[in-house]
């Protein structure tokens, strides 16, 4: 899959959770984000906040509070 295509599918599932309160969503979106915090070109920045969103999209699957 194109990166630009990884991207759009991670941005997409992440807002389908946000409507919906989804886990699978969010499991989804987080396995997307940590392939693409992963590349090589991906900036330092960047791969923090993968990483981050990644952290908080996996307690949210669990239920935990935002």
């Amino acid at each position: 899959m194109p990166r630009t295509e990884l991207w759009a599918g991670a941005l997409s599932l992440v807002l389908h959770h946000d409507l919906t309160g989804c886990a699978q969503a969010a499991r989804r979106a987080a396995a997307l984000l940590e392939r693409l915090s992963a590349l090589p070109e991906v900036d330092a920045g960047t791969r923090e906040l993968c990483e981050r969103m990644c952290d908080k999209l996996a307690d949210r699957a669990q239920g935990l509070p935002a």
